[in-house]
């Protein structure tokens, strides 16, 4: 070792030599010229797996365990557990998600590049915000409080809770509720109406039944519906009903009874029932239908867009091959998926339906618009032609002025295309735009909710959503002062007419499909019942019966498709009352029903038992569980009002 020392220092005494220029731009020229060599192209190297310092550390371990006895082994690996709790603990610490609360503005820009950056801004794309159902519950999560991540690795080095609470922590993070944006078309219900102040009523027949599925989806979902929700006309014309059906050419025939009222002995009901004639399937005319789908982000749920396909598959059963479908998108922009497309080539409109996907803003630009051009390309003489909207209640069609869109519509009515809305899913339904639409168009406003309402409406109730046999259809009942002290009209508040606009053929009012039945139902109070609520006037008549055995007058008006000149149908109301059939009984359970939802203001003590008893009781026949439904419902309202 000291020779060895000696002979270094021995060395450390040379004089250093000096630099050999010539040597120097020699090896500055090789130096050059393998740089230039190493730019071409050389054949490609073998591969190679990449291995970072933690892969190299491993591998090294391994050699050295292979080369040590057992004892030496163990020894070995507990001291590389102990080197990696050293390495790994601190850079734990730097893997802590930063709390979402902090955020540092960036940097300004310097002034000088404000005018080169003004040249290359362009228009972000719209980035709508979408709802995502959570996906983890808390009871899931590794550790209240702590990052996911270090939550794992602290459990796996055996730290517990209590010893990591020096780690920064993530704050809570939620998921953001679906915001209710749901608007419904209501008004406060009918008033009691003193027969010698006001002794007519008018209004316009109604064959929507959108509000009925709408209270079944909030009591299946365990919520009430919310009070405007409920429409009782809607509730009530939601059950098929058989009544006495028209004879000759004439359109329908009303059937008119008075009877007992349920929930008030001092006063009777007058029970109007209007049958729809039902044409033969096969004289029907070719039906030409628009689908204009809102597939906006919004729509992916499984009840909204999904669902909407399932029913217009079943719809397509029940077309004709003659029938033509097309189908028009509106979300971000409007666009034709499917041109007119005859009904026989099943594959191909089903095809188009299922390559349909929800996504992007709902601002359909021109949707509508471009709906009504193409169904009058496909309209021709002695056809149907009508444009279904199928929507979840974004009705951003395009026409932003609602007053706008109405005239559209109408517009779009006088020229022989009619509009048919389908509300699809719950949270931003737009019941509102939905029934003003469908009134304005001559069309039927319906909620479909699951598939066996899709059943019912598309299928079941085909022919008479899609073929008018009358236009156009008022009701106006004059009472008897000297027989009926008062009375009110259940329902129909936004059908409401002015007393003139019964006689003026401008005026639009409901359509009726074929085999449509149509319900309304008054209750009035005779003359001298103990259940009259408003006192006599000190300077008014008093009011007498007369003997006369009507209570009232009917008028109905409407007019045939096509035409502009109403007809008009009337009868006495008699006084006397009649037995109350099944349909009558239970259209009058459904009618408590709905006022009880409503608020019960005239119904006394009637309650909820009374409406089931009397549902149940007059069930009659049932044969696709409608009734028996109801009646469900009904107990599921009980409860939750409870």
């Amino acid at each position: 070792m000291t020779d060895d020392l000696d002979d270094f220092k021995a060395l450390m005494d040379v004089a250093t030599p000096a630099p050999d220029a010539e040597r120097r731009a020699k090896n500055l020229k090789l130096a050059r010229k393998n740089f230039a060599h190493s730019q071409g192209s050389h054949a490609a190297m073998r591969p190679t797996v990449k291995r970072g310092p933690m892969a190299r550390m491993t591998e090294g371990a391994k050699s050295m365990l292979n080369a040590l006895s057992h004892r030496g082994a163990l020894t070995a690996t507990t001291a590389i557990a102990a080197v990696a709790l050293i390495m790994f603990v601190p850079q734990s610490r730097d893997i802590v998600v930063q709390p979402l609360s902090r955020s540092e503005s960036p940097a300004p820009a310097p002034e000088a590049d404000s005018a080169a950056l003004e040249d290359l801004v362009v228009e972000a794309p719209v980035v709508v915000e979408e709802y995502a159902a959570p996906v983890r519950s808390k009871a899931a999560a590794p550790q209240q409080g702590v990052s996911g991540l270090v939550a794992e690795n602290t459990a796996r080095l055996g730290i517990t809770s209590g010893d990591a609470t020096h780690m920064m922590v993530e704050p809570e993070v939620g998921i953001l509720p679906f915001p209710d944006t749901e608007a419904f078309s209501n008004a406060e219900a009918n008033p009691l109406k003193v027969t010698s102040e006001e002794p007519v009523s008018t209004f316009s027949i109604d064959i929507d039944t959108a509000s009925y599925s709408i209270v079944r989806s909030s009591l299946m979902r365990g919520q009430l519906p919310p009070k405007d929700a409920v429409r009782v006309e809607e509730m009530v014309n939601y059950f098929p009903y058989s009544y006495t059906a028209p004879e000759g050419d004439a359109p329908f025939r009303p059937t008119i009874t008075v009877t007992p009222t349920p929930w008030n002995e001092g006063t009777q009901l007058v029970h109007v029932g209007i049958q729809g004639a039902l044409p033969q399937i096969e004289d029907r005319p070719p039906l030409n239908l628009v689908f204009l789908i809102d597939t906006s982000g919004s729509m992916h749920d499984a009840n909204k867009l999904p669902l909407l396909k399932q029913s217009f598959r079943l719809m397509l059963s029940e077309l004709r091959d003659e029938d033509e479908v097309s189908i028009v998108t509106y979300a971000g922009s409007a666009g034709q998926v499917l041109e007119p497309t005859a009904a026989v080539e099943r594959d191909k409109i089903l095809g188009a339906l299922d390559q349909l996907e929800a996504g992007g803003s709902t601002a359909g630009q021109a949707g509508l618009q471009q709906a009504y051009q193409v169904a009058e390309s496909m309209s021709a003489n002695d056809e149907v032609t009508r444009v279904i909207l199928a929507t979840d209640g974004d009705f951003n069609v395009g026409l932003s002025d609602p007053d706008a869109l109405k005239d559209f519509i109408a517009n779009k009515r006088d020229s022989g295309t009619f509009l048919s809305v389908l509300g699809f899913g719950r949270g931003n339904l737009d019941d509102a735009t939905m029934q003003a639409l469908a009134q304005n168009g001559n069309g039927q406003a319906a909620y479909i909710d699951t598939l066996s309402e899709a059943q019912k409406v598309l299928v079941d109730q085909l022919t008479g959503a899609l073929f008018p046999i009358a236009n156009d259809v008022k009701i106006q009942v004059e009472f008897n002062p000297s027989q009926i002290a008062e009375y009110r009209l259940i329902g129909y508040e936004t059908r409401a007419l002015r007393r003139e606009d019964f006689t003026n053929d401008k005026v639009d009012a409901g359509d009726i499909g074929a085999g449509h039945s149509v319900t309304a139902i008054y209750e009035v109070t005779p003359v001298g019942s103990d259940a009259i609520l408003n006192d006599p006037l000190r300077y008014g008549a008093q009011a007498v019966r007369d003997g006369s055995e009507e209570i009232g007058f009917f008028k109905l008006r409407y007019k045939m498709p096509g035409s502009d000149q109403s007809q008009l149908i009337e009868q006495p109301i008699a006084a006397t009352q009649s037995e109350a059939t099944d349909d009558v009984r239970f259209s009058y359970a459904v009618a408590g029903f709905g006022q009880l939802l409503r608020g019960a203001e005239y119904l006394g003590n009637w309650s909820y038992d009374d409406a089931i008893g009397l549902a149940n009781a007059a069930r009659g026949e049932d044969p696709f569980g409608y009734r028996a439904e109801a009646a469900t419902l009904m107990r599921l309202a009980q409860t939750l009002s409870r």
